[in-house]
């Protein structure tokens, strides 16, 4: 019996991986951002969400600067070839997306963070609160 995952037949191996190798050049995940976070960012994670959600709970060291405000002028405060990583509420969230999307259009560098919020949250990892 054919079931619905086996019915269309995997990508051959070089097929595949080239895909998998390239989503690592467009995503990280919470965790390696977390451990970089810790040693010393050689990237700026931008919080792309609106001031009040940023002010309920954020990544420590993010920027706020929500996607609709990413532009020209607000991106000249960081050098050309600065990595940025952008995150949103998560997985049901399309705002890194769009965040990484201007970035990409100004020509910066520019990766999302898999997962959000979200899976800072589900990773066991802590926001941090402006109170």
């Amino acid at each position: 019996m054919v079931s619905a995952v086996t019915e269309v037949p995997a990508a051959p191996s070089d097929a595949a991986r080239q895909h998998f190798a390239a989503e690592f050049t467009f995503e990280t995940d919470c965790w390696d951002v977390h451990d970089a976070l810790t040693k010393g960012a050689d990237f700026v994670l931008l919080d792309v969400r609106g001031p009040s959600l940023y002010a309920a709970g954020h990544i420590s060291g993010a920027v706020l600067l929500p996607h609709g405000k990413i532009t020209r002028s607000k991106m000249s405060a960081w050098p050309e070839d600065t990595m940025f990583v952008t995150y949103c509420a998560g997985p049901h969230c399309n705002g890194a997306a769009r965040g990484a999307l201007r970035l990409a259009q100004l020509g910066r560098p520019v990766k999302i963070m898999a997962g959000g919020i979200t899976g800072w949250i589900d990773e066991g990892l802590e926001l941090v609160t402006d109170a």
